[in-house]
Order: structure tokens, then sequence, then C-alpha cells
């Protein structure tokens, strides 16, 4: 499958998947927390890890509105008789 170079979809698919990773990570720090029962540091990860979350939030929007804009709809073809 060839992309167009200014197609937004790999750098969209690219940031999603890293706030995919980014909320397993958080979601792994929280557990550790929880085995740990109150791990000092554990604060510190898990914020990172959800900035890259905060990070993305308006690239993905701006992708979003990028990727409809470029949007064009079949024509409807009719059928043959």
């Amino acid at each position: 499958m060839s992309v167009l170079p200014d197609d937004p979809v790999p750098a969209l698919l690219s940031r999603l998947n890293q706030n995919v990773i980014a909320l397993g990570a958080a979601i792994e720090e929280i557990s550790t927390w929880i085995d740990q029962r109150g791990a000092t540091e554990v604060n510190d990860r898990v914020s990172e890890h959800l900035e890259i979350l905060t990070d993305n939030s308006d690239a993905i929007a701006e992708l979003l509105v990028d990727l409809i804009a470029r949007w064009k709809p079949e024509e409807q073809v009719a059928p043959e008789d």
C-alpha cells in the first residue's frame, strides 16, 4: 500500500499508538504501586507517561481535522441493468 507523503494517516496512527503504549505503561506503574503499597517514585513515573497523552492530544485532534478535510466521498455508481 503506497502512502502519499502528505497523507496524515501514518502520523495519526503513530500518535495513537504512542498513546496506547503510554496508557499501558501508566497502568503498569499503578499496579506496581499497588503491589508495593506506596512506592514514592510511582506517582512521578505515572505522570511522565500520562504527559505523553497530553502532548499527543492536540496533535491527534489536528490530524483528525486534516484527515476529515481531505476525505472525499466515493462517487455513487449507478448499477447497470
